[in-house]
């Protein structure tokens, strides 16, 4: 089983900046598929970034041109840098990983979340 924990998350004032670090545990796996989604009270969990194996990413627009989706193969880590942050982007934000195996079977798996609050 792999499991993901993030860190990275805290306050920060606006115009702030903060690096999401999502860590991949155990062996024999890759990840395909990385991204990032959060979730305010009360909203449902929303996209927040997408990183794919091939280089490819995806970004919602609410935070295009201000975070940036990275990954480090050889960690199996996944990092999100915020800048310019802003109030509406306090949430919790959750790692997701789809994985692929040594046998060549994928899986899907989340974090637990880490706090963002950005103060105004």
């Amino acid at each position: 089983q792999v499991q993901l924990v993030e860190s990275g998350g805290g306050l920060v004032q606006a115009g702030g900046s903060l690096r999401l670090s999502c860590a991949a545990s155990g062996s024999g796996f890759s990840i395909n598929i990385g991204g990032w989604y959060r979730q305010a009270p009360g909203n449902q969990r929303e996209l927040v970034a997408l990183s794919y194996f091939g280089g490819t990413t995806n970004y919602a627009d609410s935070v295009k041109g201000r975070f940036t989706i990275s990954r480090d193969n050889a960690k199996n880590t996944v990092y999100l840098q915020m800048n310019s942050l802003k109030p509406e982007d306090t949430a919790v934000y959750y790692c997701y990983a789809n994985t692929k195996n040594i046998y060549g079977s994928s899986g899907n798996y989340w974090g637990q979340g880490t706090q963002v609050t950005v103060s105004s």
